[in-house]
């Protein structure tokens, strides 16, 4: 949708809508008091150190419980588990590892049905888990719409559908009345509704996962930096100023820090995302926009939107203004962004006028891991003993498992079908340093803006396909 100044509401309005919004994700609202786990402020001995306490470091930490009972297990959490990007997110957890099908065809033609199938069984295996372990996560696999607003998206839909049809995904394309009794926005004039796709809490499934571990005998300890990775003999040494850690293997679960192996420096970048929380909304607000069931929703823009419903019937409303700072800045106050919060505000308001009066109860803002190709990849050093994981740009929810997996299998030294994927096993195309780095972004975003409004690619953007360059979120 092309969003104008006469379209959308007034700054006063979009101001006033926000004005007792709380600075802070909408899900730490659900989290569960626990007590922390210590600092680590001693010499700890281990065979496999993680670091990283979110979405990856937490899953490496139980599929390694499963596939080593006897091993000695610590994870080193810089702050406090899932404080960054794991409990920021919009909890979207994707049947893809590949960040959909459509990329896994772009990027990867020979191997994208492996890689649709691999993201199918993934997303089966990580429910089953939740089962198992008794994690109550809020858990709902309920669909994702996907809605369009420009000819050139509707056609992008097409397209989207045919694929879907031809790897064997139920899906179903949606216009007119069909599509109102999905969605009735003004905004939107077609979609696309898969209905093998779930939602979940992450601040939920942070704790849920951290709970677990902790109950299988993992070593956590919080507030514990790693400053440091270097190789002693035998072991790898983690340095957290107060203590160190000399394990024989090591996983690298750290998304958007700063890296500890100089080889990644260059190989993401810090974009930062924003989102809104409402106010909890009726049956009759809801109904008055079409939206009844308990599915995702995402737009077809380049500048896209992603909202959802949260367990209180709260929408969350967030994406499009994607902020990357020069110097790879990662600040924690860049999280907070009145700009976008405004921007976000008049979006919303625009999209759905029968919501007009609604008030926003959070606003915040967090950093994806962001890749040149836009998924994940994984590597290793030290001859096979240090293994990481990151790139996921936005899609690791339900990625960060197989991710696991995958650093567990090249700990090990094994050639599996994960480890031998050429999404997981090459690295993506390098991000120059400054200043070409800020202008070959800034350059790129003006081009996606330009083909939202136009739906004409440009030289720059062309360019970049043929590269295998691309940007999301």
């Amino acid at each position: 949708m092309i969003f104008s100044e006469h379209a959308c509401m007034t700054l006063h309005t979009a101001n006033r809508s926000l004005a007792d919004a709380r600075p802070y994700p909408v899900w730490q609202e659900t989290r569960v008091s626990a007590p922390a786990a210590p600092r680590l402020t001693s010499e700890v001995l281990c065979d496999v150190a993680i670091v990283g306490g979110g979405f990856v470091g937490l899953w490496t930490a139980l599929m390694a419980r499963q596939r080593w009972p006897d091993a000695t297990i610590v994870v080193l959490e810089a702050g406090q588990c899932g404080g960054e990007a794991s409990g920021r997110n919009g909890g979207f957890c994707a049947p893809s590892i590949s960040h959909g099908v459509s990329n896994a065809l772009k990027r990867w033609p020979g191997e994208a049905e492996q890689l649709v199938r691999l993201g199918r069984e993934n997303l089966v295996a990580f429910e089953e888990d939740l089962q198992r372990y008794g994690m109550d996560v809020a858990f709902e696999r309920s669909g994702k719409l996907n809605v369009a607003s420009q000819p050139w998206q509707v056609e992008g839909l097409k397209s989207m559908q045919r694929n879907y049809e031809r790897f064997g995904i139920d899906c179903d394309y949606l216009e007119g009345e069909v599509l109102k009794s999905r969605l009735d926005s003004p905004a939107y004039v077609a979609g696309v509704f898969e209905p093998n796709y779930a939602l979940l809490n992450p601040v939920k499934m942070v704790a849920q996962l951290r709970r677990v571990c902790l109950a299988q005998g993992v070593q956590l300890f919080e507030h514990s930096p790693v400053t440091g990775l270097r190789q002693d003999g035998i072991h790898q040494v983690l340095e957290t100023g107060l203590g160190i850690v000399k394990a024989a293997k090591v996983a690298l679960g750290t998304n958007i820090a700063p890296p500890l192996l100089a080889t990644l420096k260059s190989k993401v970048i810090p974009i930062y995302d924003y989102a809104l929380a409402t106010r909890p909304l009726d049956d009759a607000q809801l109904r008055a926009i079409g939206w009844v069931g308990r599915y995702g929703i995402a737009d077809s823009g380049n500048q896209f939107h992603y909202l959802r419903k949260t367990e209180d019937n709260r929408i969350l409303w967030g994406g499009y203004d994607a902020i990357y700072h020069f110097g790879s800045r990662r600040d924690e106050a860049l999280t907070q962004r009145p700009d976008s919060f405004v921007t976000l505000a008049r979006q919303f308001q625009s999209t759905f006028p029968a919501l007009a009066d609604v008030t926003f109860s959070h606003a915040w803002g967090g950093i994806i891991d962001t890749s040149a190709r836009t998924t994940m990849f994984c590597g290793t050093s030290s001859d096979g003993r240090v293994a990481y994981a990151q790139g996921f740009t936005g899609q690791g929810v339900s990625a960060s498992r197989f991710a696991a997996l995958t650093l567990l299998d090249l700990l090990e030294g094994q050639s599996t079908e994960r480890t031998k994927l050429a999404m997981t096993s090459t690295a993506p195309f390098p991000f120059p340093p400054e200043p070409l780095r800020y202008a070959g972004v800034s350059l790129a975003q003006r081009s996606l803006a330009r083909e939202d409004l136009t739906g004409h690619r440009d030289w720059l953007l062309k360019g970049f396909d043929a590269l295998g360059i691309g940007f999301d979120s």
